[in-house]
């Protein structure tokens, strides 16, 4: 006679099936901290990136950097210069420059209204983070306007009054 034997198993329990959180696009592989505090930042376009596959895994590696980085209009293509994205170590003789000129990919209405924006005087493009979104590498491109010395230090002065007042209001919560 077959005896019947039965595994207690756990049905309900979840799989872990989250991968590294930058690929999995809960945590900016690169964000650009520098740029909100020289530039007043106005619209913001998301835009794909063409790279080659070390640099993909770099990316994933969180080994790139945005900070003295600009998106630049030519020939009608937009293109993203000064970025560096670090080499990845196991890619041998198969690596990338560093700070290579990498194309960005928008719509045409996008770059039409890009272009549109870099004309006026002042204005230029900043990318301010760098993301996965469905396993591709996306970067946010903002149009910016430069600040002058006496604008960072107001928007520093009125950072710290709007973190003092918090403060206060929360110690007076406490007592």
């Amino acid at each position: 006679m077959a005896r019947n034997t039965t595994q207690l198993t756990q049905p309900n329990k979840p799989k872990n099936v989250k991968r590294d959180p930058v690929a999995s696009g809960e945590r900016d592989a690169a964000v650009n901290r520098s740029a909100s505090h020289d530039y007043y930042l106005e619209e913001r376009y998301e835009a794909g990136i063409a790279l080659r596959g070390t640099e993909v895994k770099s990316i994933r590696a969180g080994q790139c950097n945005l900070k003295d980085s600009y998106a630049l209009l030519k020939d009608g293509e937009l293109f993203l210069l000064n970025a560096h994205i670090g080499v990845y170590a196991p890619g041998a003789q198969f690596n990338h420059d560093t700070k290579r000129t990498r194309k960005l990919l928008v719509h045409h209405g996008e770059l039409l209204k890009l272009n549109a924006a870099i004309q006026q005087k002042g204005l230029t493009l900043i990318p301010t983070r760098m993301y996965f979104k469905s396993g591709r590498v996306k970067v946010e491109i903002a149009v910016a306007k430069g600040k002058q010395l006496w604008d960072k230090r107001e928007t520093e002065r009125r950072r710290t009054a709007d973190k003092e007042a918090r403060d206060a209001i929360a110690r007076s919560r406490r007592s």
